[in-house]
């Protein structure tokens, strides 16, 4: 996944959609070059959280968010048989392969559902805030979860090998 910096002129939707993908290519360059066993490391104990568990989790998202809410798919979680996003972050028997085949899947349903709708004003309910939400909402939303994630995997890149920076 190429990571291109967003622009700093545009359409809205545009904005948000380089935005979106440019954090979606932050993530997988945080992964870049790592093995299953260096994926899986945790950065400190007691806590769990991994690059590759990261990776499932917004695989989870980006399914939640773009099939389920706004598509109206119904569909279950991919790690999780009672509906705990919680257990993506959980990658101990996981594979780059296996997550990374899953997240880039979901994202790629994300760019054809974002790309079918007619505009950023198309809403969908979404049923744990009892309300509905536009397209940009969500979009937005991505972006911040993403974003914060990322911040994540910066740590937790560093404790696997010491790498910084992108």
């Amino acid at each position: 996944m190429e990571r291109i910096d967003p622009p700093l002129t545009g359409h809205e939707r545009e904005t948000l959609r380089a935005y979106l993908d440019y954090h979606r290519a932050t993530l997988a360059l945080k992964c870049e070059g790592l093995g299953d066993e260096e994926l899986r490391r945790a950065a400190v104990a007691p806590s769990t959280l991994s690059l590759l568990g990261l990776v499932r989790h917004m695989a989870e998202v980006e399914r939640h968010w773009f099939r389920r809410v706004l598509a109206g798919e119904d569909l279950p979680h991919l790690w999780s048989d009672c509906h705990d996003f919680q257990a993506a972050y959980d990658a101990c028997g996981s594979t780059r392969a296996e997550a990374f085949s899953a997240w880039e899947a979901e994202v790629a349903h994300a760019r054809r559902i974002e790309a079918a709708a007619p505009s950023l004003d198309v809403t969908a309910y979404v049923p744990s805030w009892g309300k509905d939400a536009s397209l940009r909402l969500i979009m937005l939303h991505l972006v911040h979860e993403y974003a914060r994630h990322n911040g994540h995997a910066d740590l937790l890149r560093e404790a696997v090998d010491g790498v910084t920076g992108d």
